[in-house]
């Protein structure tokens, strides 16, 4: 597998640190609010990562944080006048429902900032120690300085970042560029005791001790989205490498922007969506296809048209699905063809070589969608056997699956009996009785179903 490295700005042969064994971590939210439609982008990008890199035989390690204590908490809980913990929890909580919309799997660790606060504030210690960090007035900050490779990542020259940083009033810093790792505490705001008095800690500080904590000195991959690259990540890179001493991450991956109507979402311009928002209109499955319907690193565009096309699409695979699932009871036994055989083969091999081409996802869905084409004509061979059928079935659901696809079962299961009379409905029609027909079509709507002919085969639709 190749993976686009953002640290060296080109595709870089996947070599785990160790073996088969692969340590993610991906910047998860800050919990004081729903998440927005472009917070939905790396949630699903990094768990098809780690669907495929465990289809393809790793053992991944997967942790993603919780920021539980920040200003945007402690604000929004002023507003509402509750607890800051109180507003975490209860986001932590919305968070989680949107992820299981998404499908999206949970992360084997999901560490909160406050429940972490001991290596927190060991790793400032060391850096303290080190001569990376200073205090000021209970405040601790980096000495961007004494790290000569900072800007690695986001490749902005020294001057850039210089030009673009400010000093605050009343700011104790030694340096424009320097950030804070703790925060002296204010009036009526959540603290911790530390060495440097009552605070909490920066934002980027968190990530370099949790990713350390739970994986290890150096993570395989450090993911997140480009917004992230600087800066965030540049300063989670500076902090690690002078605590340890050692590489943060061996591979660096970002996505990129979501727009709105090809502008970028902002709440002024009035175009901000959360991903509650348009689930309840549209439902989860189809966001998280848009998610992945475009190579991870490519902005991607969302709309109306957008999110109505992916419908239609999903639509395809799960019309596949079924009727794939009801021929395959009525086909007969039988061996599987050599052309399916090599059908499933190449389809396989087209959809793991386009993931391991730098998780092309864009193309993966297209040798689906070849597959899907084959195996409705496959659907449509009265000479298929049942084995056939099922072969293909599985297949398509396993590729869906390391997409996140795929994965909804309807509500009302089509009974049995209406089953049955469809499946003499059908042989009626073939046996051109189509009076009879048409009476077992009237049977079905007595039943509260509707029947559909579609080029794929018959569909079956619970009333509304």
């Amino acid at each position: 597998m190749k993976i686009y490295n953002t640290l060296t700005r080109q595709k870089e042969e996947f070599v785990p640190i160790s073996g088969k064994k692969v340590g993610i971590y991906v910047c998860g939210p800050t919990v004081y609010n729903f998440i927005h439609i472009g917070n939905a982008r790396p949630i699903c990008v990094f768990d098809t990562l780690r669907r495929f890199l465990e289809y393809i035989g790793y053992d991944v390690t997967y942790v993603s944080n919780f920021t539980d204590v920040d200003d945007k908490i402690i604000r929004r809980a002023n507003e509402e006048k509750v607890s800051p913990s109180e507003i975490s929890e209860k986001y932590i909580a919305e968070f989680k429902k949107d992820a299981k919309g998404l499908n999206v799997r949970e992360a084997d660790i999901h560490p909160k900032v406050t429940e972490n606060m001991d290596i927190i504030i060991d790793i400032i210690k060391t850096l303290v120690e080190k001569g990376y960090a200073y205090e000021k007035n209970g405040d601790v900050y980096f000495r961007t300085s004494k790290f000569e490779e900072y800007g690695k990542l986001s490749k902005m020259p020294l001057d850039d970042l210089k030009a673009g940083a400010r000093i605050d009033v009343n700011d104790m810093k030694e340096d424009a560029m320097d950030f804070a790792v703790w925060k002296a505490a204010k009036e009526n705001e959540p603290y911790w005791e530390s060495p440097w008095g009552k605070g909490r800690p920066g934002w980027h500080i968190e990530c370099s001790a949790m990713s350390a904590h739970y994986i290890g000195d150096t993570i395989d991959i450090h993911g997140g989205g480009q917004d992230l690259i600087f800066p965030h990540h540049e300063n989670e890179i500076a902090q690690s490498e002078c605590a340890t001493g050692k590489p943060l991450a061996k591979y660096w991956m970002h996505n990129g922007y979501i727009n709105i109507d090809n502008k970028k979402m902002s709440k002024s311009a009035g175009n901000f969506f959360t991903t509650r928002d348009v689930a309840e209109k549209y439902g989860y499955e189809p966001i998280r296809y848009i998610m992945i319907s475009a190579h991870y690193r490519t902005p991607i565009n969302y709309s109306i048209e957008i999110i109505e096309s992916a419908k239609t699409s999903i639509e395809r695979l799960y019309n596949c699905r079924d009727i794939l699932e009801r021929t395959a009871k009525t086909a007969p036994d039988g061996v599987i063809s050599a052309e399916a055989e090599e059908i499933f083969k190449n389809r396989k091999q087209q959809f793991v070589d386009a993931l391991s081409d730098d998780l092309n996802t864009a193309d993966g869905l297209s040798a689906i969608f070849e597959l899907v084409r084959e195996l409705n004509t496959m659907a449509l061979d009265e000479n298929a056997s049942k084995q056939q059928l099922e072969k293909g079935l599985a297949i398509l659901i396993e590729l869906s699956g390391i997409l996140g696809l795929l994965y909804k079962r309807d509500e009302d299961e089509i009974p049995e009996e209406v089953l049955l009379l469809s499946a003499q409905r059908n042989d009626a029609r073939k046996a051109k009785n189509f009076a009879l027909a048409d009476e077992i079509r009237g049977k079905i709507a007595d039943l509260g179903f509707i029947i559909e002919e579609t080029r794929q085969g018959t569909r079956i639709i619970k009333k509304k």
